[in-house]
């Protein structure tokens, strides 16, 4: 991809300028997002949810994916990158501007529209900024400038429920929830009560949705390049992309799109539901507001692990088949372990810890899945990666399936749907990604 004024590559300032505004985008990627996992009990509790209803937080949010992906290109291509960056922040700052009279009337659905439409932002900044990283800047260097960009995201996701948690739970919250499980409450005491816990959202999202609005602003007119599509680079055709008529004949793409959609799935589960784990073990939610931050730190941990091992020590596609592994290790910690332990003073079952060490091999799995799939794709090479894009939807579908265990069994139980996720992970990092044509697997 070319940029509209080549020139301004050369500049060193404009360089680390544009590096620091797509790393602040990453960052306003990660709070938005990570900001879910405080969302999601407190809606349980304040809007009356049962776990599958309340799971409805991250489908509504990262379906946009799916839905608002191509329109996000199209806006793209007819906006323009910086004027298209400015839409998707408007667009995520009418939806946290949503949450004020959704939490005026208790209203669950308005919550839901206001995520999906933080979502459709989010899913044209995202179209953007990935291009943007990848070019400013020398190429050689390209891979080092995204793993700062999964810091900035997973930093973001760290501080995120923790300021949140911090604005709208109060000390005394405690007794009232459980006051509230109880059923001490007349039905007219209990309105009130959830009215005054739901409001507190109000004045938060109304500075976020104000912030989003200015920072759009900012972006459209500050130094960050324009890319110029109609000057793109043509793809360099290999003899598989000559010769295949079609994106279904590559069976190794269509097994890594259904990876992403595991994985993301596998990590969204492990981040956005362990607060309501740990609550569901005793632990009220000033105490599991932390867990989160745990789970993403052990992910940043991660970043940093294979920065310093891969490619010296460690080669990418060893790396992802041993965070498969660890994956579906602590998977079965999950479901299994029974016992308490003590760590950062905190007395917690090991089976929550489990869930916190998931973020370790979560962090290297992507960046596994990604290059084995789009390999070798020739003209197919963009499609291909639309179609591993559109596995991202996978943040969205999984938590519901473990929603839906939960209320059927259990919160615990309900973790068993890791399982064959992680299976199938090491399948594709094994021996599915080795697959370049159906007859291969007929043969078997």
């Amino acid at each position: 991809m070319s940029l509209k004024n080549a020139t301004e590559l050369h500049s060193k300032r404009t360089m680390y300028m544009a590096i620091a505004i797509v790393g602040m985008m990453f960052f306003i990627f990660g709070f938005v997002s990570w900001v879910n996992a405080i969302l999601i009990p407190y809606f349980r509790i304040a809007c009356e949810l049962t776990n599958f209803q309340s799971y409805l937080v991250t489908f509504a949010f990262y379906i946009a994916y799916l839905v608002m992906s191509i329109p996000a290109s199209f806006v793209l291509k007819r906006a323009g990158f910086k004027r298209g960056i400015m839409y998707g922040f408007f667009c995520m700052a009418i939806g946290a501007l949503l949450f004020v009279p959704a939490a005026l009337s208790r209203t669950y659905w308005i919550f839901l529209a206001g995520l999906f439409s933080i979502g459709t932002g989010l899913t044209i900044l995202q179209a953007a900024a990935n291009p943007y990283i990848t070019i400013v800047g020398p190429i050689e260097s390209a891979a080092k400038r995204i793993s700062i960009m999964g810091v900035c995201n997973k930093f973001a996701g760290i501080i995120a429920p923790l300021i949140f948690a911090a604005i709208i739970l109060k000390a005394t919250d405690s007794i009232v929830f459980e006051q509230l499980n109880a059923g001490v409450f007349s039905e007219e005491e209990k309105n009130i009560v959830l009215d005054s816990l739901i409001r507190r959202v109000i004045w938060p999202y109304s500075i976020l949705s104000i912030f989003l609005f200015v920072v759009g602003i900012f972006i459209r007119y500050s130094v960050l390049p324009e890319i110029n599509q109609e000057e793109e680079n043509k793809e360099v055709d290999t003899d598989k992309g000559k010769s295949h008529t079609s994106i279904l004949q590559f069976p190794y793409l269509l097994m890594g799109a259904i990876a992403m959609f595991l994985h993301v799935g596998t990590q969204v589960i492990a981040i956005d539901t362990i607060i309501g784990y740990a609550n569901s073990m005793k632990m009220d939610l000033l105490e599991a507001k932390v867990f989160p931050s745990y789970t993403l730190t052990a992910t940043i941990c991660g970043y940093f692990l294979g920065i310093l091992l891969i490619p010296k020590y460690l080669s990418q596609k060893r790396a992802f088949q041993i965070c498969c592994i660890f994956g579906l290790i602590f998977s079965l910690g999950v479901v299994l372990s029974d016992v308490d332990l003590t760590l950062f003073g905190h007395e917690a079952n090991l089976s929550i810890w489990s869930l916190v060490l998931l973020g370790l091999p979560n962090s290297l799995i992507y960046a596994g899945i990604w290059p084995l799939s789009i390999r070798g794709l020739g003209r197919f090479t963009k499609i291909g990666s639309s179609l591993l894009v559109m596995g991202l939807c996978g943040n969205a579908i999984l938590p519901l399936v473990y929603g839906y265990f939960a209320d059927l069994f259990s919160v615990k139980q309900a973790y068993w749907v890791l399982v064959p996720c992680y299976l199938y992970l090491i399948f594709f990092a094994v021996y599915g990604y080795k697959i370049e044509a159906w007859s291969l697997i007929k043969k078997k």
